[in-house]
C-alpha cells in the first residue's frame, strides 16, 4: 500500500484512527507487562532485605 504523503498514510483510508489507537494500546500493554514485574520485583526485595535486618537484630 503506497500513499501520497504523510497526512494520508496517517489517515489510513479513513481508518487512521481506529489504526493508530489500536497499536498504541498495543504498545501501552506491552510496557505495562514490562514495567510492572520489574517493580514488583524492586518491592519483593526491599521487603525481604526489611525483614532480613528485623531477624538480626
Amino acid at each position: 500500500m503506497f500513499f501520497d504523503d504523510l497526512s494520508s498514510f496517517l489517515a489510513m483510508g479513513g481508518h487512521g484512527q481506529y489504526v493508530w489507537l489500536s497499536y498504541g494500546l498495543a504498545a501501552l500493554i506491552v510496557a505495562i507487562n514490562f514495567i510492572g514485574p520489574a517493580l514488583t520485583r524492586k518491592k519483593i526485595i526491599k521487603d525481604i532485605e526489611r525483614q532480613l535486618r528485623r531477624e538480626q537484630t
